[in-house]
């Protein structure tokens, strides 16, 4: 036809994979990486939530009637019970920062005529991090550590009785019937602690953030101010062997951390979930000892037998020529092994990793040998 050669111009260009320009739209678009402070928004580790578990559904109130059977008697159903809120735990949240402050579960529906019992109502389902202990008027009251794990946090209301329920021989047609009761309220404390295999204790600026993404594909923020790192971040070392070793870099702590000083108390409950601790000693710094006498001293002040747990320490930033005078030192005055490395130029790594899988072994004997299983990730 005559239109053809303008429709062919009108139409939009065939996608082709050996175009330049077609093949760059078709890559995945990199996510943007968040600063720091940017993810003080994003990363919640306390929320009060407010749980009302559902209304149960009133009781029917009728009377069966037929042809030739008027009086068929009362045939009102039973209402269905409200549905309970509850708190599971899923290794995929990483943060409290999508649970709302107020959950309630579905209510019931009412009792039927013909003897027809309402539908319960379904439970509401509110994920939360592994970590997450729940507290009310504060007391402990859960504390979910395994993936999949649930605590019914409110429970739905009993669905009223119809009036089928209260025919009795005295009573053969109750015109009577009971509403449905309401579901539980409760107002609980959310508070998250992270849970990781090993956690990295040191001072601000002591090269922890950077060790963390040496080891791993965790990327925290680096830079050269104190307390760059403001939340935690857990990192995945992985083995030949498929086994995973998660690795938790812990804000900086300052003297008089447990104190609530700095950061203080806030990040010091992250360290609990840690089942053994790699000091972080910069070098560079004279009587570099110090630093692992006061970060001892702070776990301690906070709970008791916090610094008694098996650690190594780490003495960073080998790479500097002050540090290589004072690595003897180190060792002189610290009864534990010290692994002198630098996350900056990625020194002696292998002797970190190979250590920090020997403590991940003994760990995991030991939680087998008490019957209990280790966490995994």
């Amino acid at each position: 036809s005559p239109w053809e050669p303008v429709l062919l111009l009108l139409s939009p260009p065939a996608f082709s994979t050996t175009c330049a320009r077609c093949a760059k739209d078709r890559r995945l678009r990199q996510k943007r990486a968040i600063s720091e402070r940017q993810l003080t928004r994003y990363f919640v580790d306390q929320r009060k939530v407010r749980v009302v578990g559902g209304q149960g559904g009133g009781g029917g109130h009728s009377f069966y009637s037929e042809p030739r059977k008027v009086f068929g008697g009362p045939d009102g159903g039973n209402g269905g019970d409200g549905g309970h809120v509850i708190l599971k735990a899923d290794q995929q949240m990483k943060s409290l920062s999508s649970v709302f402050p107020f959950y309630q579960g579905f209510h019931g529906e009412r009792g039927g005529s013909k003897n027809c019992y309402g539908a319960n109502g379904a439970h509401m389902y509110v994920k939360v991090p592994v970590g997450t202990l729940v507290k009310e008027d504060g007391k402990v009251v859960a504390d979910l550590t395994q993936h999949g794990e649930e605590y019914i946090a409110a429970y739905g209301g009993a669905g009223g009785k119809g009036n089928r329920f209260f025919l009795s021989n005295e009573n053969r047609a109750p015109k009577f019937f009971t509403p449905g009761e309401p579901g539980q309220e409760r107002v609980l404390q959310l508070e998250l602690k992270t849970t990781a295999h090993a956690g990295l204790v040191g001072f601000p600026n002591a090269g922890k953030s950077s060790l963390l993404r040496a080891i791993s594909r965790a990327k925290p923020a680096v830079a050269a101010y104190p307390f760059t790192t403001l939340n935690p971040h857990v990192g995945i070392v992985h083995y030949q062997d498929y086994e995973q070793v998660a690795v938790a870099d812990i804000p900086g702590l300052i003297k008089g951390a447990h104190q609530n000083r700095g950061l203080g108390m806030a990040f010091l409950k992250h360290i609990e979930r840690c089942r053994f601790l790699l000091y972080v000693v910069d070098l560079s710094v004279p009587q570099p000892w110090t630093q692992l006498q006061d970060l001892k001293y702070e776990l301690e002040a906070y709970e008791k037998g916090l610094s008694e747990r098996p650690c190594v320490v780490i003495g960073n930033k080998i790479d500097l020529a002050q540090s290589r005078i004072n690595l003897p030192l180190l060792r002189e005055q610290v009864a534990e092994r010290v692994i002198a490395l630098s996350a900056l130029t990625g020194d002696n790594l292998e002797e970190l990793l190979l250590h920090l899988r020997d403590l991940y072994d003994i760990y995991v004997k030991t939680e087998q040998s008490r019957g209990q299983s280790p966490v995994k990730w």
